[in-house]
């Protein structure tokens, strides 16, 4: 790279004296440059700025923060949980709830469940909610459950984490539910329960938790729905969008494994008429 040119004007003077070195100063009073002995110009480069760690709140700093009075549920399942204001501001669901110049200290969630709740509140202290999800990938013994799900309790507790977190502006936490529900050993009728929930409690936008479901049902109906005695046609019946997402994964992966063999009608029509 050339060295760049150096422009003095009629104020600026430059004098080399057995080898001293004076700065070259602009007619503006910018330094320019240091001239040596042969006339050869350095640049300076400016020092760089070092990247400021990001602010980070201490834990303390949100337990100093007040109280904040959550009423969960209706009627005789009603319940007053308390929690400290500089968590739950973090779910931007309930930091609205919050603002105004008198805001309020008591949050009504009336269409919500203590249990679901709680493990919000529990990820929100502590990064995680019970049963933990181990380094290896599974979930910690939980010693208030068995270990199959044989009624759908242990999927229905993540699966209503997971709307929950939806419902708060929680991705984070919709992700480690989310994940927690194919770690659970669980029967047919189990899986029926979490499928109802899914397709009554999400939008059929929602194909992060909608399509593995249908993707379960449409490998597995042909023998699972002896399994569930009569459930799964009344599933159908009432939820047919479950139907419809169940028959269209089956009919893809048939289609599929036509392609792979190589079959000349794919894609044409499969109707025979009889022919007089």
């Amino acid at each position: 790279m050339a060295d760049p040119q150096v422009h003095i004007g009629d104020s600026a003077q430059a004098t080399i004296d057995d080898g001293d070195l004076e700065m070259l100063v602009a007619n503006d009073g910018t330094d320019l440059a240091e001239v040596g002995k042969t006339g050869a110009v350095e640049e300076r480069t400016a020092p760089e700025e070092e990247e400021k760690p990001a602010e980070r709140t201490t834990f303390a700093e949100y337990l100093k923060s007040p109280m904040i009075e959550l009423l969960i549920g209706s009627g005789t399942d009603q319940a007053l949980l308390r929690a400290h204001k500089g968590l739950v501001i973090k779910s931007p669901f309930l930091a609205n709830k919050l603002l105004g110049d008198s805001p309020p200290t008591r949050i009504s969630l009336a269409d919500d469940e203590v249990d679901a709740i709680s493990c919000c509140l529990e990820w929100l202290y502590t990064g995680e909610y019970y049963p933990p999800k181990l380094p290896s990938g599974v979930l910690a013994a939980d010693a208030t459950a068995p270990q199959t799900d044989s009624d759908g309790r242990q999927l229905l507790k993540h699966a209503r984490v997971y709307t929950l977190a939806e419902k708060l502006g929680l991705p984070t936490l919709k992700s480690l539910s989310h994940s927690k529900i194919h770690l659970v050993n669980s029967t047919a009728l189990a899986e029926l329960a979490y499928a109802r929930y899914v397709y009554s409690h999400t939008s059929s936008e929602d194909l992060t938790i909608r399509k593995p479901v249908a993707s379960f049902w449409g490998q597995r109906s042909h023998v699972l729905r002896h399994e569930t005695e009569g459930s799964f046609r009344t599933m159908c019946l009432d939820y047919p969008e479950f139907a419809f997402d169940v028959l269209n994964f089956v009919l893809n992966a048939e289609e599929k494994r036509a392609q792979r063999r190589g079959e000349d009608d794919v894609g044409r029509s499969g109707r025979k008429r009889a022919r007089a």
